[in-house]
Order: structure tokens, then sequence, then C-alpha cells
């Protein structure tokens, strides 16, 4: 053999290496691995060198991506399909997961959630500077006016996390204000290989805004002034501006990985936060098999209050995320500010819309109005369309990429439209050329009048800032809804906040539009979602945090349950916006949040990490599951019940006749047990049922309860006697107790099944 033909075998055995080795790693999975680490072998000397000796078994060539030890037990690697059913095999695995990539649930809010109040302003001023709110999201914008740190004092010695360095981001960028900064990659590096620094920053910056945006809403400083291009001008703040933030930046281009959002949950827990906010959610699954519901468990088992966004899915019925009940999970609604824009036609009429076009208005003169069906990419022949206003509908692609798709073609404006399946709901943008966003009826007069006028023609002109919009809040259309479709017996939303418009810092790497086009850069931008109203709740349990610093995360959540109101002032429910009639438990929970109320409730339905794995055990969660959750100590009792867990509102499904297991036609009775921990004054409380269901009795025993002291619990039991009715009916309630200056509130929710 010739040195040649030598040289030709080693390239190819060399090549054909390679090969192999890229297809292997072609074909691996993140997987996420559950260790019972109570069986660690003695020949370890550290559980480390026991979880790398597993993954080694079945793989050389893999690496651990992360190793955990306080959100769980285990690691994360990547793993072929058929190692990962190895590994699964072995001693002391309790499970081996394959890794869910989540998506981010994409000012006025203190005044109108009546924060402003002197009350309220004292009760932040002092000791909020000792609680601190982490958030799980995209990042942060360094040198954000809303992270000002004028007037804070040391950094609380409690604290134990870091300001993390990389690109755009130094030791300088945190202060007193912002007092942590990490960021977690490596399973998103892993997937997609490294991070096109171009495009994406390898430290805490904020590239999307939403991050910036969700923690600003949350715990942002006082700034005078602040607009959007004069829109909403007034001083902006987070909901407990004394309130320090740590960034947890686990979310990237392509989504939040979720041994990256275990990661950052880990960290969340050891640097000592003592509110996570997580606007983030995945596809529907159990808990064991949700990571975000996972690792909120054992941020929740520190002590340490969740609360997380319930996804923009509505208005159709249970399709909500983050329904685990140590979660809050938060609905949207609106507040009492508009943005309107005006559209007059040719024929006289006017219509109202919204809008936060700030560029060049129109001229009151009438101009040609056409009519352009969905604007979509390269739709519009100019020759058609410039110099006039065009009419587009909603759907297929975004509503600020139907205004470029206008102004390309040499549009002059566009109105936007409604379909069906938005109604009347209308989202306030900042268009890139002169828009009114109108709801379904004024988008068919408007095609009426285009169809049927020889030379439809018509302006735009924005109305600015309108407050004190009546009916608010209102339930937002997007916002998911119940009935919960794991734990039919846990009612979610738990209560719903502002989600719609919600002005906040923004992130100077991206426009406000979003457009790749846009030039635009802005220290504060509007943004819609759960995404919004869930930082808006985070920093109300930072606040109670504040003034009772002694409550666990479920007394928190109770109290803002409890006291959230589901009708106005005149009496009235709540309204739907996608149906435009009174909302229910289903759409808002226990109704719309009151943080002044919240700050002293009266009493509070208290649970515990224990109570969380008996309610796991009802559901007939394995043992290896119950480890997972618990550890190795836990055992499940012989009576577990889903009904027990003292939770603050009532969801009770029923069972047709048709369906019920020994086919009677008597009435259903169904159990509901509570206790009640007292965290205000003295009282006698009465018990009152507001019920318009007639298929259901509803009885309270005891009906009075007395506490002479704080801290002092007391237990009932609601019976529920209901009759058969037709499977898909749904009918709702309410139980109170009354004491002395206290109401307490739990919504009662039925549906037939």
């Amino acid at each position: 053999m010739n040195p040649m033909e030598v040289v030709m075998m080693v390239v190819t055995v060399v090549f054909c290496y390679c090969c192999a080795v890229a297809d292997q790693k072609h074909n691996q999975k993140t997987y996420i691995v559950h260790m019972d680490k109570s069986v660690k072998p003695l020949v370890f000397s550290d559980h480390l060198q026991w979880y790398a000796n597993c993954m080694r078994s079945v793989s050389e060539s893999t690496n651990m991506l992360y190793a955990y030890d306080y959100v769980m037990h285990g690691f994360s690697t990547r793993l072929s399909v058929d190692e990962a059913k190895q590994l699964e095999q072995q001693h002391g695995i309790l499970s081996v997961q394959e890794e869910v990539i989540y998506k981010l649930h994409t000012t006025r809010s203190p005044e109108f959630l009546g924060l402003q109040s002197r009350g309220m302003i004292v009760s932040g001023s002092k000791s909020g500077g000792d609680v601190i709110v982490g958030v799980v999201d995209t990042g942060v914008w360094p040198g954000s006016k809303s992270l000002d740190d004028t007037g804070f004092g040391p950094i609380p010695v409690s604290w134990k996390g870091e300001c993390e360095t990389g690109t755009g981001f130094n030791v300088s960028s945190c202060n007193k204000k912002l007092i942590g900064a990490r960021y977690f990659s490596i399973a998103y590096d892993a997937a997609y290989g490294p991070i096109d620094e171009k495009l994406e920053s390898m430290s805490p910056v904020d590239d999307d805004g939403h991050g910036t945006h969700t923690a600003t809403t949350a715990a942002g400083s006082m700034v005078t002034g602040a607009s959007f291009f004069g829109f909403a001008k007034g001083t902006a703040r987070g909901m407990a501006p004394h309130a320090r933030l740590a960034v947890y930046k686990a979310c990237w281009a392509a989504g939040c990985h979720g041994s990256d959002i275990l990661a950052a949950m880990e960290k969340a827990i050891t640097d000592g936060v003592h509110v996570l906010s997580v606007s983030i959610g995945g596809t529907l699954s159990d808990y064991t098999n949700d990571f975000v519901a996972f690792g909120a468990f054992k941020v929740v088992s520190h002590g340490i209050f969740v609360a997380s966004s319930a996804d923009n899915n509505g208005p159709e019925p249970s399709n909500i995320a983050n329904v685990a009940p140590w979660i809050a999970t938060v609905g949207a609604g609106t507040l009492d500010r508009d943005f309107p824009a005006y559209v007059t036609l040719g024929n006289g009429k006017k219509f109202r819309g919204v809008s936060l076009y700030s560029g060049k208005p129109l001229s009151r003169t009438l101009i040609p109005l056409v009519f352009g069906d969905l604007c979509t990419p390269d739709s519009l022949p100019p020759e058609k369309v410039a110099g006039k206003i065009v009419m587009c509908e909603r759907g297929e692609f975004s509503r600020l990429e139907k205004g470029k798709v206008v102004k390309k073609a040499g549009g002059a404006g566009m109105i936007l439209a409604n379909p069906d399946t938005f109604g009347e709901e209308l989202m306030a943008d900042p268009h890139v050329l002169p828009t009114a966003a109108v709801g379904e009826r004024t988008g068919d007069a408007i095609k009426r009048y285009i169809s049927l006028d020889n030379n439809p023609t018509a302006t735009i002109a924005s109305g600015g800032t309108q407050l004190g919009i009546q009916p608010s809040p209102v339930v937002a259309s997007f916002s998911s809804r119940g009935p919960n479709p794991i734990t039919a017996a846990i009612l979610k939303p738990d209560l719903i906040a502002p989600g719609v418009n919600i002005l906040a810092g923004w992130t100077g790497k991206v426009s406000p539009t979003g457009l790749a086009e846009d030039p635009q850069r802005v220290e504060f931008n509007f943004d819609t979602g759960t995404s919004m109203s869930c930082p808006h709740v985070s920093g109300l349990a930072a606040l109670i945090k504040a003034a009772h610093p002694e409550w666990s995360p479920a007394a928190i959540r109770s109290a803002l349950m409890t006291t959230a109101y589901s009708s106005y002032k005149n009496g009235e429910g709540l309204r739907d916006a996608a149906t435009g009639r009174p909302s229910t438990p289903f759409d808002h929970g226990s109704g719309h949040v009151d943080p002044v109320r919240a700050l002293d409730p009266g009493l509070v339905y208290d649970a515990s990490a224990n109570d969380y794995l008996s309610f796991l055990c009802a559901l007939n969660y394995s043992s290896a599951s119950i480890k997972m959750f618990g550890g190795g100590n836990f055992k499940c009792g012989k009576k577990n019940r889903v009904e027990d867990l003292n939770y603050p509102s009532f969801a009770v499904p029923l069972l047709t006749d048709s369906i019920k297991d020994n086919g009677s036609s008597g009435p259903t009775v169904v159990k509901y047990r509570r206790s009640l921990t007292n965290v205000g004054n003295p009282a006698t409380y009465k018990v009152s049922i507001s019920s318009k269901v007639p298929a259901v009795n509803i009885t309270v025993e005891p009906d009075k309860l007395t506490f002479v002291k704080q801290g002092e619990k007391k237990a009932y039991t609601v019976t529920f006697t209901a009759t058969s009715m037709q499977s898909g009916t749904k009918s709702f309630a309410c139980l109170a107790w009354y004491g002395g200056k206290y109401v307490v509130n739990s919504p009662i929710a039925f549906s037939w099944m």
C-alpha cells in the first residue's frame, strides 16, 4: 500500500467517524433526569460523581448541561432516544423526561389599582426595600430609567446572588435596585448550536423587550414624565417600586428551554428571592411533565411566591396554562384608559377605533378608501392602493406587519378590522402609518360602505389618550379560560389583573413595533397579554410580603384572591370582552385584584408543601412521582382527597346520571373541607351563600366561626347536593364569610360532565 493510499484511508476513517458523531448529535434530544438522592451508592463521594457515572454508562460522548440540587435532584443532558430508555432502567433513576420548550405569554396600572392612595404609598415606602422580586424572562435592558436606585439603601444581607457579565452587560449594570442578573443558555446552545451574537446577547441583556417590560411592571422605580410618544403621559412605576429586582434570562429567540428554566429557578432559590414572576407557558401536561409546574413547586416549597400567566388562548374554554395549585395563575383585564382613533367616511358617518400611531397625521381631507382583504405580503398592487386608505382584516399574521405591507405598497393609511374571531376587543398598536383598529361591527359597516359607494373615501384622526373608560375592567378576550383541563376540581385562573395596553420599560435593542425596518427606539413601550398581568400580581405579592414577611406563598395568594372583586360599583358583574355579557369564575377566577383590601384580608386559606403533596397523592401519582416532588421522606396517607386541598376557591365537577358508576338517578353529594387562619382582628364570622343554582343545595358546617387571636385556625365543611343536569352545563355561586369589617369571598363553579 503506497503512502497516498494510507493517507486516503485515514482521511476516510476520520471522515466517517466525524459523520457518525455528527449524525449521533443530530439525533440527540435534551432530557431532564430525576434521581432518587436517597439511594446514592456509597462508592461515590458526592452526587455529581454519581450523576456523571449514570450518564456515561449510556453515552461516552455526551456532557452534563446542568446539575440540579434545589429545584430537583438530578441533571440534564443530550441523549438519543435509545440512550434515554437505557438510562431510565437504571437503579436510582426516578424519571427521564424529554425537555419542553416554553413560550412567552406576550403607567396607569398603579392608579387604577388604588396604589396611589396614601395608605398604599406609606405601606410600600420603607420595608419594601428588603423584598426581592425575581423575574424569569428574556433579560433586562441595563440603564433603564425604571432601574434607577436613587434613595435605595444597602442591598439586603440575605441576598446571595450576583451580576453576571457578558455582551453589553457589566458589573456596573447592576445597582441597589437591580441587584442580580444571570443568563442561562446551555440547553438552548445544545439544541441550536452557539448563539449568534450578532442577533442575541450572551448576557442578561434583553434583546426582545418582553423581560424588561415584565420586570419593570412588577418592580420598576418611579419615572416622571414617562410616555410613548406623548401617549399615556405620566409617572411610570412598578407595582412594588421600592422592591429589589433580580433577573434570570432563560428565554431566547427560539423559546425558553425547560433545562434553562429549571436552572434559573434553582438560582432564584439559592440567591434568595421572595417572589418569582414567570410569564411563560407550554403545552398542557400533567404536573410531573410540566417543568414550570415542577420547578415552581420546589420554589414555593422554599417559601417563595410564584405567579404565572394564564396564556393568551381565549375565549375558548379549557385552554389555560400554569394550572398547578401552588402557582398563582393570572388572567388579563383592561384598564380604564384608551387611545382612540376616529374614522370619518365620505357619507358623513364617524366610527371610533384605537391606535398608537405617533407620526405625521393625515389631513382632514377625505381620500380614497379601498378594501385589501387580509393584506398579506405582496398582495397589494401599488397602482391600486398608492395614496389611499386600505381596509385590512386581522388574521394570519401580525397586526403591525399588515401596516408594513400597506405602507410598502404606497398606502396612506389603514383601517384594521376584527373578524368574528376577535369580536369587539381592540388592540392599540404603534403602527407605522396612520391607522385605526376597529371592532367587528364597525368593520362590517365600513365594508358595506366600500361595496355600495361608487367613490368611497375616508380619513383617520388620532384622539390621544382618554381616561375614565367604563365599564372597566373588562376580561380580555384573549385571556385563557377554565375549566381547568388538568384538575377539574381546582378553579383556574385564580384572578385577573391589568394586561391590555400596559406601558412599562423597554429594551434599546429592538423597536417598539418589533419590525426590523423600524429604526425607532423608546424608553417605554406598550404591550398586551397575560404576560403583562402576571407581573402586576408578582409586584403586589411583594407589597404584601413586605407588610407580612411571615406569610406563606399560599397565604399571600389567598389574600389576593379572597379580596378580589367580581362586580362593578353598581353591582353588575364584570363583563367579558369576548361576549359583551357578564364574565364567570371560569373567565376571571376570584375576580379582579384589589391590592388595598389584600393587605388586610382578615382570614386566609393557608397551605404547605405537604398539603400539595397530599393533593398529588389524591391524584394517584406514583411513588416515584411523589419522590420527585417531595424527596424521600413524604408518604401518601390513606384518605387523600383533591376536594380537601385548602384552596381559596371551589370548582365542583359533577357527573350526569348517564355516566355515574351505578347508573343512579339520585342526587350527587360532594363534600369539600377547608381551614381558615385568622390574620386580622378578633371577630366572629358568619357564612353567606349567594347562589342562583336550583340544581345544587349548598350547606356549610359550622356556619359560624369565632377567632380570638391571630394565627388561630378553624375548619369547616361545604356539602354540595346536586341533581343531574345536561352535560356541559355550567353554573356559579359564591361563599363568603362576614366578620366585622372583613368579607372573605370564594367563588364556586359547577360543571356537569
